[in-house]
């Protein structure tokens, strides 16, 4: 027999009577137990901590502290309270009584019958064998859960991380800045493409219609440039009551960020025109401008602890807003830098210049009609 962690059992023989001691580390040795000896109650006690026995073989009368004061003190202390105690004694039958009070397992009076004590030593050994594996299952488990716990605590922050990440950026973008968060998102300055989109008439409709109305129109605005965003890969920065910024090529680089843009803002169209033509059986007169711009621009987290944003700032931004003031209902327009991206693969009329707010000098846009066949979509993925 061996103990759970692969060691011989031990046994503790406490007696003051050296020949008696001989005589059990005789008969049990060549049964493969290893015999520690304590010629004292004491002694024993400090021979359970230093050498950890499996079980104790205690003799009840000892000078000083005897047998019975030894195991009750073996049973008052936590770490020793299941470790099996046989009382040996050449005393009457009476002494049996006292001895199982005191936390003895079992006794045997002397001269005992060796095959009754390796019996008996053999079946306290098993349970406590039971016992220790009981026990460091439970520890295995305990450390387990633990480390589950830490494990489920660090998989619920990154699921709470992706859901905030996915009102900025499509899934397939939000995985990517989940791993490298901090800087990806860390103030930066980087050439972008910003895509402004606003509902036209929104004003006067706002004015007129019932509050359940204009959420209804809001929520189906939303979901359509939502969709084409996620579907372009594209960030969305903002909404803003009817008007919704979308930016590409930040926080992840994109290959073709304008080409990005602009098939977005036509596939956009497109949708707004349906929902339009459904607005309009409802009584709600609602159009949609775009308006596209490229250039340089500082991004970064915004906000306050808990309520964090993400934010562009620079001319490109307020150029592309400008743009979607100015477009009519059904309009793309895109500022000259942005045309230029893209100018082999639209069709595309300049406007008349633009005097746009904020803007001392007059601008020309570039009013987009549609995309050439040939030039494709600019990669775009299925939500």
């Amino acid at each position: 027999m061996t103990s759970p962690d692969g060691r011989t059992p031990r046994i503790l023989v406490v007696d003051d009577t050296p020949q008696n001691t001989r005589l059990l580390e005789a008969m049990l040795t060549p049964r493969g137990y290893t015999v520690i000896a304590a010629s004292s109650g004491l002694d024993g006690l400090e021979k359970v901590k230093s050498e950890q026995p499996d079980l104790v073989l205690l003799d009840i009368l000892m000078p000083g502290m005897d047998g019975y004061e030894v195991c009750r003190r073996l049973r008052e202390d936590p770490e020793t309270r299941l470790l099996p105690v046989v009382m040996l004694t050449s005393s009457a039958e009476t002494e049996k009584v006292k001895a199982i009070d005191a936390g003895a397992d079992d006794f045997i009076p002397r001269p005992f019958d060796p095959s009754e004590l390796f019996s008996r030593v053999k079946s306290l050994l098993r349970i406590k064998s039971y016992h220790d594996t009981i026990v460091s299952q439970a520890s295995e488990l305990a450390e387990w859960n633990r480390t589950l716990e830490q494990r489920v605590s660090s998989q619920v922050a990154e699921i709470e991380s992706l859901q905030r990440l996915r009102r900025f950026f499509s899934p397939q973008v939000a995985e990517v800045v989940l791993s490298d968060q901090d800087r990806l998102l860390e103030s930066h300055r980087r050439n972008i493409t910003v895509v402004f989109c606003d509902l036209r008439g929104f004003t006067a409709f706002a004015a007129a219609a019932e509050p359940e109305d204009i959420i209804g129109v809001l929520n189906e605005f939303y979901d359509a440039v939502g969709r084409l965003i996620f579907r372009h890969q594209g960030t969305l920065e903002q909404f803003a009551g009817d008007s919704v910024m979308t930016m590409f090529n930040d926080p992840v680089p994109c290959d073709e960020p304008v080409r990005s843009a602009v098939t977005m803002a036509l596939e956009l169209r497109e949708r707004m025109r349906e929902l339009a033509a459904g607005w309009r059986m409802q009584g709600h007169r609602l159009g949609c401008g775009i308006g596209i711009a490229e250039g340089y621009a500082t991004m970064g987290r915004v906000g306050f602890e808990g309520r964090f944003d993400y934010r562009a700032v620079g001319t490109v931004v307020n150029l592309a807003a400008r743009l979607c003031a100015a477009a009519a209902d059904g309009q793309v327009l895109l500022s000259q830098r942005a045309y230029a991206a893209v100018e082999s693969l639209v069709e595309a009329q300049p406007t008349e210049p633009l005097k746009l707010k904020g803007f001392h000098d007059a601008v020309v846009a570039y009013d987009v009609s549609r995309m050439h066949e040939a030039a494709g979509s600019a990669g775009a993925s299925e939500p």
